[in-house]
């Protein structure tokens, strides 16, 4: 893909998402990492997009922030941050592992398969079937299983990104109103993207390699400046607009990366 191109990709899927999702609490993480998939090895595409995630979490924490209800923070989002930690030491773990599936046929080798390909590829497939199949697109849960929805969501958060749909599930039930449930979120998913970032870089760090030296700084620049602008445009105009374009969007997305990193494509 031209290099021009690439930036008008990340840039327009990076506003769109975080515009439309404004008040729904996910999708940016869950549209961002297909996009990064397409110009980074998977693991690095967790990281771009923890990092534009997080950027985007900032942002609207300094907006919306002091509306989060703290009871709810702290018991969905202290044992979110526990899970995040292990979730990302799980990504590290698996991105370091050497061995590979190889898919050859008449014996000639088409594709090698990652661990980390493996498992974030199948994660992709099962979190697209979350977004797309209606039983799951109206999955609540009560107030007492906040914690556990800490858990859940905290760990896919570390190793993967997607935390924002099974977080957004748990809150729903949490009795709050709009203003509350947005600031919550967003102050919950900054939690753990500063956690998860911190664990990733650690990693980087003691395997030899820097966040210096990772590249593709630019396109995580123009997705997270991209993200700002769609908050702002979200905030002010999109907060009656459907989710479920969204939601077939991204699990269609989803669930076309996930079969790629399956398959060896990507």
């Amino acid at each position: 893909m031209p290099e021009a191109l690439s930036f008008v990709v990340v840039g327009l899927a990076s506003a769109v998402a975080a515009g439309l999702t404004m008040y729904s609490g996910f999708g940016l993480g869950t549209l961002m990492l297909p996009v990064f998939a397409l110009f980074f090895p998977v693991e690095l595409a967790v990281v771009a997009t923890a990092l534009v995630h997080g950027a985007n979490n900032v942002f609207k924490v300094s907006l919306l922030g002091r509306h989060a209800d703290r009871d709810v923070v702290l018991r969905f989002g202290l044992p979110a941050i526990l899970a995040a930690v292990l979730g990302a030491l799980a990504l590290g773990w698996f991105a370091q592992a050497d061995s590979s599936i190889t898919i050859a046929v008449n014996e000639r080798s088409v594709a090698q398969i990652t661990p980390v390909k493996l498992i974030v590829g199948l994660l992709m497939i099962a979190f697209a079937l979350f977004e797309l199949l209606p039983r799951f697109q109206h999955l609540e849960f009560e107030r007492r299983y906040l914690p556990l929805g800490g858990i859940l969501s905290g760990f896919f958060g570390g190793l993967s990104g997607h935390q924002g749909a099974l977080r957004s599930a748990f809150l729903a039930k949490a009795g709050l109103t709009t203003e509350r449930f947005v600031g919550s979120n967003a102050v919950i998913g900054f939690l753990v993207d500063m956690t998860r970032i911190g664990v990733y870089l650690a990693l980087f760090r003691a395997a030899g390699r820097s966040a210096e030296n990772l590249g593709g700084w630019p396109l995580v620049v123009t997705g997270a400046l991209a993200a700002f602008c769609g908050v702002l445009v979200g905030k002010r105009y999109l907060h009656k607009v459907t989710m479920k374009s969204v939601r077939t969007l991204v699990g269609a997305l989803l669930f076309g990366v996930g079969f790629a990193l399956l398959t060896g494509i990507l």
